[in-house]
């Protein structure tokens, strides 16, 4: 199919955006690119009473997770969802959006991924098979395409926060993982930000049969690679004592087998221990001679 084979008066581009989590910490990227772009028209789509708080030239419309017709009225005209959700929201707040999305006749979405989503064996250890059902219900209900987009950690906030990549910068201390040379692929914020305003200005479809271009419509239902760039341990912590002035003398360093690491995580959490989620997501992807998070070399980037 073509844009020459489409309706006249077919636009080629689309343009009216909704997303939900956009005053969020990737929502908020997505929505500042999105804008740059200066050829969309946001929604941000709110729960009612929400004092969020958006960049100038984005409208918010509440909607009441408890009434459906709420979502569907918000969702209609629009060309694209984006959903970028808490991992402690409701299990059941996709599913209400992808329903009131196929309700409304949105055409693409793009799920809550914005994350890693290279092996299924590491994914369904860590996030369960809630992703892969999600997906499975935007195809199953016939109206929405999906299109997912890995982008591995955020480098900004793994690197902040202590433990995540076993680095802690106000105590100086870092615990490598085996031996800290396991690679992975990360994003920053801003990276996201921009895969998501590149992918969704493209041409929904080719031009005409001799048009071999990228488009939109090529990316249905499938997920999108993007990377900042990708880096072990050693890379960040050398990194980091350039950055700081500082010496391996200046820090505690120590090593530990990641999947212990991922295992005594994963026992926190069930004994209700909730803060040990980051430790036992992030180690397994850590796991030597896997190559779990760095999907350049099994997937390629896009």
């Amino acid at each position: 199919m073509t844009s020459t084979q489409q309706s006249v008066g077919h636009n080629n581009h689309i343009k009216n955006i909704a997303i939900v989590g956009a005053s969020g910490r990737i929502g908020k990227q997505i929505a500042k690119a999105l804008l740059a772009k200066s050829s969309f028209e946001i929604t941000a789509i709110t729960q009612q009473g929400s004092n969020s708080v958006f960049f100038p030239g984005i409208r918010a419309v509440p909607i009441d997770y408890d009434d459906p017709s709420t979502i569907v009225e918000a969702l209609k005209g629009q060309d694209a969802l984006i959903i970028t959700l808490s991992i402690f929201a409701s299990k059941d707040t996709q599913a209400k959006l992808i329903r009131a999305a196929a309700d409304a006749g949105v055409p693409y979405i793009m799920p809550n991924e914005f994350g890693m989503g290279n092996t299924t064996e590491a994914q369904l250890e860590t996030v369960g098979p809630g992703k892969e059902k999600d997906r499975e219900l935007i195809e199953s209900l016939g109206v929405s395409s999906w299109i997912g987009l890995t982008c591995g950690f955020w480098y900004e906030h793994s690197l902040s926060g202590p433990g995540l990549y076993g680095i802690d910068i106000a105590k100086r201390e870092v615990v490598f993982f085996d031996d800290g040379l396991q690679r992975l692929n990360t994003s920053t914020w801003a990276q996201v930000g921009r895969g998501v305003a590149e992918l969704l200005s493209l041409p929904v479809l080719p031009q005409d049969e001799q048009d071999k271009s990228l488009t939109l419509s090529a990316y249905r239902n499938h997920m999108v690679y993007i990377s900042s760039f990708a880096i072990s341990q050693r890379d960040m912590f050398a990194s980091l004592k350039r950055v700081t002035g500082t010496d391996d003398v200046d820090w505690t360093i120590s090593s530990v087998p990641a999947k212990q690491r991922f295992l005594e995580a994963r026992e926190k959490l069930k004994e209700g221990d909730r803060s040990a989620f980051g430790i036992f997501l992030y180690t397994r992807y850590f796991f030597p001679g896997e190559d779990a998070g760095f999907f350049e070399v099994s997937r390629g980037l896009d």
